[in-house]
Protein backbone atom coordinates (compact mmCIF):
# COMPACT_ATOMS: atom_id res chain seq x y z
CA UNK A 1 0.00 0.00 0.00
CA UNK A 2 1.26 3.33 -0.75
CA UNK A 3 1.57 6.09 2.35
CA UNK A 4 -1.64 8.25 1.72
CA UNK A 5 -1.67 10.35 4.70
CA UNK A 6 0.31 13.06 5.79
CA UNK A 7 0.15 16.73 7.73
CA UNK A 8 0.46 19.99 7.72
CA UNK A 9 0.63 23.08 10.21
CA UNK A 10 -1.65 26.04 8.32
CA UNK A 11 -2.76 27.02 5.26
CA UNK A 12 0.54 28.88 4.42
CA UNK A 13 2.51 25.24 4.81
CA UNK A 14 0.25 23.83 2.57
CA UNK A 15 0.82 26.05 0.09
CA UNK A 16 4.48 25.86 0.73
CA UNK A 17 4.40 22.30 0.23
CA UNK A 18 2.50 22.57 -3.51
CA UNK A 19 5.07 24.68 -4.36
CA UNK A 20 7.89 22.71 -2.88
CA UNK A 21 6.65 19.57 -4.68
CA UNK A 22 6.12 22.04 -8.32
CA UNK A 23 2.18 21.58 -8.11
CA UNK A 24 -0.33 24.46 -8.39
CA UNK A 25 -2.42 25.06 -5.43
CA UNK A 26 -5.97 26.17 -5.03
CA UNK A 27 -8.39 26.68 -2.21
CA UNK A 28 -11.51 24.99 -2.44
CA UNK A 29 -15.58 24.95 -0.43
CA UNK A 30 -16.82 21.09 -1.47
CA UNK A 31 -20.31 20.38 -0.92
CA UNK A 32 -21.70 17.49 1.15
CA UNK A 33 -20.79 14.15 -1.05
CA UNK A 34 -21.52 10.39 -1.34
CA UNK A 35 -19.96 9.60 -4.88
CA UNK A 36 -19.26 6.48 -6.46
CA UNK A 37 -16.09 4.86 -6.63
CA UNK A 38 -13.46 7.07 -9.51
CA UNK A 39 -9.74 7.47 -10.30
CA UNK A 40 -8.33 10.50 -11.50
CA UNK A 41 -5.51 10.74 -14.52
CA UNK A 42 -3.67 12.89 -12.41
CA UNK A 43 -1.33 13.21 -9.07
CA UNK A 44 -2.45 15.53 -6.25
CA UNK A 45 -2.27 16.70 -2.93
CA UNK A 46 -5.22 17.43 -0.58
CA UNK A 47 -4.97 19.55 2.49
CA UNK A 48 -7.89 19.49 4.81
CA UNK A 49 -8.34 23.54 6.17
CA UNK A 50 -12.12 22.70 7.42
CA UNK A 51 -14.67 19.69 7.99
CA UNK A 52 -13.65 16.13 7.17
CA UNK A 53 -13.34 14.02 3.98
CA UNK A 54 -13.83 10.15 4.36
CA UNK A 55 -11.79 8.19 1.54
CA UNK A 56 -12.23 4.96 0.96
CA UNK A 57 -9.13 3.23 -0.88
CA UNK A 58 -11.47 0.86 -3.40
CA UNK A 59 -8.30 -1.42 -3.89
CA UNK A 60 -6.98 -2.47 -0.57
CA UNK A 61 -10.33 -1.89 1.41
CA UNK A 62 -8.96 0.89 3.73
CA UNK A 63 -11.01 3.71 4.78
CA UNK A 64 -9.04 7.22 5.47
CA UNK A 65 -10.95 9.33 7.79
CA UNK A 66 -9.09 13.44 7.29
CA UNK A 67 -10.06 16.33 9.58
CA UNK A 68 -8.43 19.43 9.16
CA UNK A 69 -4.86 19.21 9.23
CA UNK A 70 -4.08 16.23 7.08
CA UNK A 71 -2.36 15.55 3.72
CA UNK A 72 -4.16 13.28 1.60
CA UNK A 73 -1.58 11.99 -1.38
CA UNK A 74 -3.85 10.82 -4.40
CA UNK A 75 -1.57 9.35 -7.01
CA UNK A 76 -3.02 8.71 -10.44
CA UNK A 77 -4.83 5.61 -10.93
CA UNK A 78 -5.88 5.72 -7.17
CA UNK A 79 -9.28 4.48 -7.09
CA UNK A 80 -11.21 5.87 -4.49
CA UNK A 81 -14.51 6.98 -3.67
CA UNK A 82 -15.77 9.88 -1.06
CA UNK A 83 -18.17 11.09 2.13
CA UNK A 84 -18.15 14.56 3.44
CA UNK A 85 -21.05 16.39 4.73
CA UNK A 86 -18.86 19.73 3.60
CA UNK A 87 -15.26 20.70 3.57
CA UNK A 88 -12.51 23.02 2.86
CA UNK A 89 -9.29 22.13 0.90
CA UNK A 90 -6.05 22.83 -0.56
CA UNK A 91 -5.42 20.69 -3.33
CA UNK A 92 -2.45 20.72 -5.08
CA UNK A 93 -2.06 20.09 -8.76
CA UNK A 94 0.68 17.80 -10.69
CA UNK A 95 -0.14 19.83 -13.85
CA UNK A 96 -2.09 22.87 -14.66
CA UNK A 97 -5.74 22.62 -13.88
CA UNK A 98 -6.70 23.53 -17.48
CA UNK A 99 -5.46 20.79 -18.49
CA UNK A 100 -7.17 18.21 -16.93
CA UNK A 101 -9.53 15.88 -19.04
CA UNK A 102 -13.34 15.90 -18.00
CA UNK A 103 -14.47 14.45 -16.93
CA UNK A 104 -12.15 14.61 -13.88
CA UNK A 105 -13.50 11.53 -11.97
CA UNK A 106 -13.37 8.97 -13.91
CA UNK A 107 -15.26 5.83 -13.56
CA UNK A 108 -13.82 2.48 -13.00
CA UNK A 109 -13.74 -0.32 -15.20
CA UNK A 110 -16.38 -3.34 -14.59
CA UNK A 111 -13.55 -5.17 -13.52
CA UNK A 112 -13.10 -3.68 -10.31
Amino acid sequence: MKERLGTFNDEADAYAQCEAAGYTAHKFDFPAVENEPHWHDFDSLTFIVAGELTVVDVEEGVTYTCGAGTKLVGQKGFAHCEKSEGYTAIIGFAQDPSTLTQPINKPLPASL
